[in-house]
């Protein structure tokens, strides 16, 4: 076997390395290890007070969940495809259409703590919606982040703030890695607060 044959054997470092900046693939592992952690003591508090659970999951509103879910995964959906693309354009246009399906699941969100505490539901009231206002507060307030963060990279590229096409990647990619973090979670929270009795 000559020596140009031995090359074609090797892995492609550049395909094989994360999309974005690895300082942001450091905050969204940090952001994972929190998530992890809640998720743990939701399951554990879910198989303590399992009718308490039970009860508080009859409350809630499951179209208002699935509507999030759809939202969330559409914005994922456009914001990869904006970034697939490649061009400013298309960042541009996927990471606003990506902007509007947050700002849906924030409406929806909020309505639904506007609902759950008009019927006199908050913290305190037991550890289920304990559980349920912390973690999907917690959740909003990354959905939030992720949206800034989505918005800043979007009128950075429309304005032609980054010299070259491989910064302006980077930062498409660290805002879309950091974006389908958040999405990632909110698959894990739906069916542990939504659907599982």
């Amino acid at each position: 076997m000559g020596a140009a044959e031995g090359l074609t054997d090797l892995p492609d470092t550049e395909s094989a390395a994360l999309p974005g900046d690895l300082a942001m693939w450091c905050f969204i592992l940090a952001e994972l290890l929190v998530f992890a952690l809640l998720l743990i003591a939701l399951a554990y508090a879910r198989s303590r007070w399992s009718m308490e659970f039970s009860a508080g999951v009859a409350t809630l509103h499951p179209l208002a969940g699935v509507s999030n879910t759809l939202l969330l995964l559409t914005a994922s959906y456009l914001v990869a495809r904006g970034l697939e693309c490649g061009t400013r354009r298309a960042l541009v246009r996927g990471f606003a259409l990506g902007l509007l399906c947050g700002l849906g699941y924030l409406l929806i969100k909020f309505g639904e703590y506007a609902v759950l505490i008009g019927e006199g539901y908050n913290l305190r009231t037991n550890t289920f919606y304990f559980f349920y206002f912390f973690t999907t507060f917690f959740h909003a307030m990354h959905a939030m982040l992720g949206m800034v963060i989505l918005a800043v990279v979007a009128v950075r590229t429309r304005a032609g703030y980054y010299p070259d096409a491989a910064r302006q990647k980077m930062a498409g990619d660290s805002a879309g890695s950091y974006w389908h973090m958040v999405d990632l979670v909110w698959l894990a929270l739906f069916p542990l607060l939504y659907l599982l009795p």
